[in-house]
């Protein structure tokens, strides 16, 4: 069960933007998601429960008509291109990557194209032009051509530099132990890390804290933390939970 004194930290720090009539912004990214599931229920009856609005980055290769079927009613969640098959083309001694430099530009750039286009036509009311690289990676050089294939906006994890062709909208804090249990961190962790970019962007950073989940592999803690996180923030007045579009709106500003 979730300690409710670990996140006491948050609430003070929440506490003392409310007190200088500040709003911190979050939004709620989930990564590969291909069809319905248990858990996919799971999330998308919390997240409506806290009326957080949700992106899916959604792997193109993978998935179909369900997905789109059970997405068909809901108004709070937008779809985005989670690269093409989220299949790792990078050597044995680096880092995964999907969309890398092992392969010609114009294939990667095919299959953005084509995954571009796939769920476009499979979420038209929800989907969003928005690029989220498996693994969080992208080559450099394959930046410049987003905007060409229609993308007016890409998102990986860390700080978000807004100085390339199209806005970047970050996610910060990952919920899951992918080097350990594979499962959720540890709450206290995490909430230090919360408190962390809350209070980076008090001192003057304006970028949106990004949190980001995997449905897939999500344990009791992983589920614990986030529907704790929902509590403690949607809860609080300085705290606004908003959509990808929205803050993407925000940032072409």
């Amino acid at each position: 069960m979730t300690d409710k004194m670990a996140w006491e930290p948050v609430r003070r720090e929440l506490d003392r933007w409310q007190a200088a009539g500040r709003v911190a912004r979050f939004w709620l990214r989930d990564d590969d998601a291909v069809e319905p599931t248990p858990a996919l229920e799971t999330l998308t009856a919390l997240a409506g429960e806290s009326n957080v609005p949700l992106t899916l980055a959604v792997i193109p290769a993978l998935t179909g008509e369900a997905l789109a079927a059970r997405l068909g009613e809901e108004t709070a969640i937008t779809v985005a291109v989670h690269g093409w098959s989220h299949t790792n083309h990078a050597g044995p001694e680096k880092k995964k990557q999907e969309l890398g430099g092992e392969r010609p530009a114009d294939v990667v750039l095919g299959e953005l194209r084509e995954g571009f286009r796939l769920l476009q036509l499979l979420h038209p009311a929800r989907f969003l032009s928005m690029l989220v690289p498996p693994w969080n990676r992208i080559d450099a050089s394959l930046v410049p051509a987003l905007p060409g294939l229609g993308f007016t906006a890409l998102s990986v994890y860390g700080r978000a530099r807004q100085d390339g062709p199209v806005p970047r909208l970050n996610t910060h804090v990952d919920i899951i132990d992918w080097h350990g249990t594979r499962g959720g961190r540890g709450e206290a962790e995490l909430v230090a890390e919360l408190v962390a970019e809350l209070r980076d962007r008090f001192a003057g950073s304006e970028e949106p804290v990004g949190v980001l989940i995997h449905h897939l592999v999500h344990d009791a803690a992983a589920w614990d933390f986030l529907s704790a996180l929902f509590a403690v923030t949607g809860r609080h007045a300085a705290v606004r939970w908003s959509s990808a579009s929205e803050l993407l709106e925000h940032v072409a500003q």
